[in-house]
């Protein structure tokens, strides 16, 4: 029977990436301050029926794959049964050798099932059998402890409630789960209704009324506050480029009264009404210590007739090619400029935005805090060996990587947590290469103290999070 080539030293290609590893990077706790998780499963400890509905329900990564490999849609996200299309996923897996998929897919068989036998169609029926035998024992509260996941951070809007994080925290769980404030929809102008419905949810939840654009400023920092009253202490915004030349708050008052009258607004009204926003959201940021992540340069729901049929997050969006420089610097020199400049965390999209984005990070560095301008991880598209490779050498190049946070899943699956040992693995063979060449110190407890703090001490200093005393080091 063919065995997994995923063994001990599995991308660790020389003793000093090995020792790296091993000694210093395999044993440190998870901190994965962005995530998509669901709050509601976790506070429910939801035990999955079947692998399918763990692994594959949601994941638009494998989604995308099996379209490529020809797959029909009824099988990916239609009626077919669970097992149907754990067949179809079975039979891409062999197709996806050099995509980081590969690499996943026999991680997490191994770090969740203990399978080290290769999935592919003449494997699928013994895995299916021996993952769903082993799924009883993993709850969504049992995966977060036994992946060692000391910090969740999941998604989550102004307008949801946080009953299910304030459920999560009356367990015994050790992982701290916590909300991160996302208000991406309350500068989405373009649909009037979906709008006028947005604000009507946040209302109820704000428990005031949100008719005018001052009553919705008002209903979105005291949400901001709720969520600071549970531990909180990130916002996130997902942005084709940063919104960056605010119109003026009479003109936001108007724009919002013809968007809840049914009336459209301009592209131009709309990147003004939000930018005014963002504005605020950064400050509100700043004066209660939180830090604010931009994730740059996405192109979404590319194809209209399967989002018509689907909707977002489908495996319909890909790599945005935006002049991101003038924008971001205007926003954050706009904060800066108050002293009101929180801290920040920007991923790129676009490989080729690398060298500029990491140079605009050291801008605003103003001494301070350690690495209050991060340049953060390869993420999406980007979040596979040879594109963190890039992004940690860009940021070694123009910045510190010895302040960097680290690595985030930013998935929707709980089966995703080993992408953490696969950056830890590509960290500790990029340094140790280096070592084995002579270009860093043969100096194996000043590497090691540096793997240490990207893998988790970094970001536990950064953020701020409140942790459970055994990771509070």
């Amino acid at each position: 029977m063919m065995r997994s080539f995923i063994h001990e030293d599995f991308l660790l290609h020389s003793n000093e990436a090995q020792r790296l590893f091993h000694e210093f990077a395999r044993a440190e706790p998870i901190y994965d301050y962005h995530n998509h998780l669901s709050p509601d499963l976790i506070a429910r400890n939801h035990t999955f029926g079947d692998l399918t509905e763990i692994w594959l329900e949601g994941d638009h990564y494998k989604w995308r794959a099996m379209r490529a490999n020809g797959i029909d849609e009824r099988l990916l996200t239609g009626n077919a049964s669970p097992r149907e299309k754990f067949q179809v996923w079975a039979e891409t897996v062999p197709h996806t050798l050099r995509n980081p998929l590969y690499h996943w897919t026999a991680l997490e068989l191994q770090r969740y099932f203990g399978i080290s036998r290769p999935l592919g169609p003449d494997s699928a029926d013994e895995i299916w059998e021996a993952a769903n035998a082993r799924l009883p024992e993993l709850s969504t509260q049992d995966i977060l402890r036994q992946q060692n996941v000391a910090v969740a951070c999941t998604t989550d809007d102004p307008a949801d409630s946080l009953d299910t994080h304030i459920a999560i925290r009356a367990t015994n769980l050790r992982t701290r789960v916590y909300p991160t404030f996302r208000p991406d929809k309350a500068y989405a102008l373009h649909d009037p209704a979906a709008y006028r419905a947005y604000c009507e949810k946040l209302s109820a939840t704000a428990g005031m009324a949100v008719t005018s654009f001052d009553e919705l400023l008002t209903a979105l920092e005291k949400r901001h506050a709720d969520f600071h009253a549970v531990g909180g202490r990130i916002s996130d915004h997902g942005l084709e480029t940063a919104l960056a030349n605010p119109c003026s708050l009479a003109a936001a008052r108007g724009i919002f009264a013809k968007v809840l009258d049914g009336q459209p607004v301009s592209a131009e009204e709309q990147a003004g009404f939000g930018a005014l926003l963002m504005l605020e959201f950064g400050r509100w940021d700043a004066k209660r210590g939180w830090t604010k992540q931009l994730h740059l340069g996405a192109v979404r729901n590319n194809n209209e007739r399967m989002f018509r049929q689907l909707g977002p997050d489908t495996g319909f969006d890909s790599i945005g090619d935006f002049r991101q420089g003038p924008a971001l610097t205007q926003y954050l020199s706009s904060l800066a400029a108050t002293n009101e400049l929180p801290k920040v965390v920007v991923y790129n999209l676009n490989p080729s935005d690398n060298y500029m984005l990491a140079t605009l990070m050291g801008n605003f560095q103003d001494g301070t805090l350690p690495g209050k301008l991060q340049f953060g991880t390869g993420w999406w598209f980007l979040d596979q060996k040879e594109a963190m490779e890039w992004q940690m050498n860009a940021l070694s190049n123009l910045g510190l990587i010895s302040r960097f946070v680290g690595m985030l899943t930013d998935s929707r699956s709980f089966m995703s947590f080993p992408r953490h040992e696969y950056f830890r693995r590509i960290l500790c063979n990029l340094l140790g290469a280096e070592m084995a060449r002579g270009e860093l110190p043969n100096d194996m407890e000043l590497i090691g103290d540096l793997v240490r703090r990207i893998c988790f001490a970094n970001a536990r200093d950064y953020f701020g999070l409140e942790l459970d005393p055994t990771y509070a080091g």
